[in-house]
């Protein structure tokens, strides 16, 4: 049986919405402008912060924007988003297999353990691995490896499903299936670029990637 890492926005969840008008949210009040969707597409899958730092100029300002994005997102963000259609029953179907589910994710681990206790398959998750508040902990790779180490995993044993190319990269850094998703925030073409094994497009394949 396979260990999953499951990544959360953009292959559980459309999060778009509520990560959109936290961000704005904390831009707007340190008196910024907000960029474009189109802008703002691509930071959906890196750290908040490294986003962030694309349009503020010191270290300072990143984290007071990451203080107000954070009091939004606690307050609502965290409950706009939807689950996305056919991703509950690849969830239970593969739980009912017999593999060991988790998730590992960007986002900040109180924020994203609140979010899957809260989704209808969360509790076929044996557990939820985020980044820590202070961004000790944000990137991918450095994610994966404090997650095989937490749970004592071998990575040849473990298969990384995610939508964007820092899925991929940390799978591939720690030699991890790296599998990419189309229904997220990610297109094909940055999938297999960053070195995605499989790339699917419908949730409803994934249980035959682990069929014995």
């Amino acid at each position: 049986m396979a260990t999953i890492f499951f990544d959360l926005d953009g292959t559980l969840i459309d999060s778009e919405f509520g990560i959109f008008r936290s961000a704005a949210y904390a831009l707007r009040e340190l008196g910024r402008e907000v960029p474009s969707d189109e802008v703002m597409h691509a930071w959906i899958g890196p750290p908040m912060r490294d986003s962030f730092g694309t349009v503020l100029e010191t270290p300072a300002l990143v984290e007071e924007a990451m203080r107000l994005y954070r009091e939004r997102y606690d307050r609502e963000g965290w409950l706009e988003h939807t689950v996305y259609a056919g991703i509950e029953d690849a969830v239970r179907v593969l739980h009912a297999a017999g593999h060991a589910l988790y998730v590992v994710t960007a986002k900040n681990e109180p924020h994203a353990r609140r979010i899957v206790e809260h989704l209808p398959f969360g509790a076929f998750f044996i557990d939820v691995f985020g980044a820590t508040i202070d961004g000790r902990l944000s990137h991918k790779n450095d994610l994966i490896a404090a997650a095989l180490q937490r749970w004592s995993l071998q990575a040849r044993d473990c298969v990384m499903v995610g939508d964007r190319r820092m899925d991929m990269e940390g799978a591939r850094e720690h030699g991890l299936r790296a599998v990419g998703v189309l229904w997220g925030f990610g297109d094909e073409a940055e999938l297999r670029g960053a070195g995605a094994n499989e790339v699917i497009a419908q949730p409803a394949q994934l249980p035959g990637l682990f069929a014995a």
